[in-house]
């Protein structure tokens, strides 16, 4: 179907267009003359008429219909009115006394629990340490050199906690769960408070597995079973980090996790150690925890915390789990430090009262389950500073006391390049002979026996044999 031609007569000047199209809408029978001499000033346009298609049916609204359409929207936008009933929620909101060191005193917020999460402005956050009757001490866990006096600071009704999951194997974060190694953001379903209860006395299994170090002097005489909690100590540049890197290394083969927490290290020092786990391969089962010694001291307060519920997660899944804080020195200091600015009661060397109790309740939740629990274990490696050789400094002796033996590094051993620099003599494991190989107590048996009773013994071994003639000899 062939649509109807009009012609539009198209002008220059709009008065004198708008009276020829006039006359020609009134004289439906003009049409072109061929003969007539086209004005250089008018242009003839030819265009389709807009037409109603024959296969569409006309669009005639009554008003009632258009009514009844209105009608039924506004009604439908009424009933979702009605249905959404608006809720006020109260919100605690308080203020920002004064600002120090790694600290903020805050006032306004009445309810506030203590280790609260207390939320700044630049999505900053703070734990709530002193909660006094007219004012908060809150430690701050990040740069805070934006905040005033009179800043306004928020509840978040919950506490601090941390990012677990698979997503972190292979991964370097900082205690707040943030990448740092450049591999992009970290995306996980499930977190877990960074303080969290120790397993009940009757949910641990008796430490019966080794966790072979691949140290053979550590091995055979200091033995680590998983589970275990074994103190490295002595003075620095001794190679504790040295023994604790080695023993991550050496867990390739014997699917167990590994987590590296750096408590105030060096960030040249992190950076060597993980570029030495990652070339090796170690980094594929490896998790590392980094605060730096020139981050705020809440942040290297909350790292070793943190990468126990990082480690726990996995352990409760069944598997087993190898931490080493690295150390737990700086972390002393900084709690140290933030007593100190928050008012409390100095002690011993200037440690607060409870500076033992912080490092009990840490090192408790490494343990063994029992296989209803999954049979997974946590066994920790901290590490300690000495100063001098002086092994019966404060902070010293509260991990000897808490943890199940110790591995002492002599300074002595170590300038006579006698490495590893383990003093047999100062070293010791709680857990003895259950931890060891079965090769291993079998040597410890043989050689405890009597000269006459090996000499007697028909069922010997070709080693014991050779053993006994260099004895005789």
């Amino acid at each position: 179907m062939k649509p109807d031609l009009k012609l539009i007569i198209i002008s220059p000047n709009r008065e004198k267009s708008r009276k020829l199209n006039r006359n020609l809408m009134q004289n439906k029978n003009l049409r072109l003359n061929r003969n007539l001499e086209p004005d250089s000033n008018l242009w003839l346009s030819r265009r389709p008429s807009l037409k109603q298609s024959p296969y569409k049916e006309p669009m005639n609204m009554e008003p009632e219909s258009l009514k009844n359409i209105f009608d039924k929207v506004f009604t439908e936008i009424g009933q979702a009115r009605e249905s959404v009933t608006p809720k006020l929620a109260p919100q605690e909101v308080g203020s920002i006394l004064t600002v120090s060191t790694g600290i903020a005193n805050v006032s306004g917020l009445p309810t506030v629990g203590f280790d609260e999460l207390i939320k700044f402005p630049g999505d900053l956050f703070g734990i709530a340490f002193n909660v006094d009757e007219k004012e908060i001490g809150t430690v701050l866990l990040g740069e805070y050199s934006h905040l005033h006096a009179g800043d306004q600071v928020e509840r978040t009704r919950r506490v601090m906690d941390v990012a677990v999951g698979e997503e972190l194997l292979g991964r370097v974060i900082d205690p707040l769960g943030r990448p740092l190694d450049d591999k992009g953001p970290i995306v996980t379903s499930k977190r877990l408070p960074i303080e969290r209860p120790s397993p009940a006395i009757m949910d641990r299994s008796p430490v019966t597995v080794p966790l072979q170090t691949g140290i053979k002097v550590i091995d055979a005489l200091i033995p680590i079973g998983r589970g275990q909690r074994e103190l490295i100590l002595g003075d620095r540049q001794t190679g504790k980090t040295a023994i604790a890197i080695d023993t991550i290394l050496n867990q390739r083969n014997f699917n167990v996790l590994c987590v590296y927490c750096a408590i105030g290290q060096r960030a040249s020092a992190v950076a060597r150690a993980v570029a030495n786990l990652r070339e090796r391969g170690a980094m594929d089962y490896t998790i590392v925890v980094v605060t730096e010694g020139n981050d705020p001291s809440g942040l290297i307060y909350i790292a070793p915390y943190a990468a126990t519920s990082i480690a726990e997660y996995f352990m409760e899944a069944g598997r087993d789990v190898l931490i080493v804080y690295d150390d737990l020195t700086n972390h002393a200091r900084a709690y140290r430090e933030l007593s100190l600015l928050l008012r409390r009661p100095p002690g011993r060397e200037a440690y607060p009262g409870d500076i033992f109790y912080i490092h009990s309740r840490l090192l408790e939740r490494s343990t063994h389950l029992l296989k209803e629990l999954g049979g997974g274990s946590l066994t920790a490696l901290p590490i300690i500073e000495t100063e001098a050789q002086n092994i019966s400094a404060y902070i010293p002796t509260n991990l000897i006391s808490i943890t199940d033996g110790q591995i002492y590094l002599s300074p002595s051993l170590f300038e006579l390049s006698v490495l590893p620099a383990v003093d047999v003599g100062k070293s010791v494991s709680r857990v003895g002979g259950k931890a060891q190989l079965a090769a291993y107590r079998q040597w410890l048996e043989i050689s405890s026996l009597p000269i006459h009773n090996l000499k007697s013994s028909k069922r010997l071994p070709d080693s014991a044999q050779g053993w006994m003639k260099i004895h005789e000899k």
